[in-house]
């Protein structure tokens, strides 16, 4: 869950880099009286996220700029909908206008992506999580993009859970140990709260990997056959994830193997901003709003 004071510290770096010492063009040519108002409007249809940091960029810039949005995260819309009103002083929605739409445009593109594999597994009881292939910066928003679409999150960071994967498994059996009596030397190490999750890339491994005390077993790049004979030969021992080769043509196949959790780094590291625009009338000082 992403605090108020990570969304302003995350927005109000975007908004240094985007005007590091103001917005040149519109204390130029934009007088400091005129007012705005603007419509977020969706080109595509989707689902909503962003909304919170869509929000934020307008108050750091100005605090008097009002923001109402008509559609909540998590919520579908139409091409052509109104998704948020924006009213306040000019100079600071066009200062603001970009940042807002940067991060709501990608925000809500996760989403919308999201809710399409998650669509496409429905009827199974396999879950769809994201990775830690996300934008630096902004693993917290993206995450809840994920969310707003339907889907779940795997471990946020390094920090908190343990995660083995190939090179973590050669050095950890390069002092002569088998895999599993150093896997349950690794687990008495670890918190009992510690979550241990250990990446195979052969249904032969999986015996010594239970063994060992893995709460979640990762097939990685297996074939449909191989994960059904590998979420056979786990039988509820352990949490099954699948992992590579998912897309939106292969991720309803992977479900039907019965494992538990399908990993999609495309939901984040691949994925295209919706197109929504911001529609904006300036009003010169003195002028009533239409």
């Amino acid at each position: 869950m992403t605090t108020d004071r990570e969304l302003d510290r995350l927005v109000a770096a975007a908004l240094d880099e985007d005007a590091p010492w103001g917005d040149l063009t519109s204390e130029t040519l934009i007088p400091a009286e005129a007012t705005a108002a603007a419509a977020l409007v969706a080109r595509e249809p989707g689902v909503l996220s962003g909304s919170d940091a869509f929000r934020t960029a307008f108050r750091l810039v100005e605090p008097a700029i009002a923001v109402e949005f008509r559609v909540r995260d998590g919520e579908r819309f139409a091409a052509g909908q109104v998704l948020a009103t924006v009213d306040g002083p000019a100079r600071g929605v066009l200062t603001a206008e970009r940042v807002g739409l940067n991060l709501v445009q990608r925000m809500s593109g996760i989403a919308t992506l999201t809710a399409e594999y998650v669509a496409a597994v429905a009827g199974s009881h396999a879950r769809i999580v994201d990775t830690r292939k996300t934008t630096p910066g902004l693993r917290s928003l993206e995450r809840r993009a994920v969310r707003d679409g339907g889907g779940r999150n795997h471990r946020r960071s390094l920090s908190d859970a343990v995660m083995a994967k190939d090179n973590h498994l050669a050095v950890l059996t390069a002092g002569g140990l088998d895999l599993a009596t150093a896997l349950r030397q690794a687990r008495d190490r670890l918190g009992h709260t510690v979550h241990l999750e250990v990446e195979v890339d052969r249904l032969d491994q999986i015996d010594a990997v239970l063994a060992g005390g893995a709460d979640t077993i990762m097939l990685d790049n297996f074939s449909l056959a191989d994960l059904a004979a590998g979420v056979e030969r786990i039988a509820g021992r352990a949490i099954v994830e699948a992992s590579g080769g998912v897309n939106l043509d292969t991720v309803a196949a992977i479900a039907a193997t019965g494992v538990d959790v399908i990993s999609v780094g495309a939901l984040t590291h691949s994925v295209r901003s919706l197109d929504l625009g911001l529609d904006l009338d300036v009003h010169p000082a003195g002028a009533a709003a239409p």
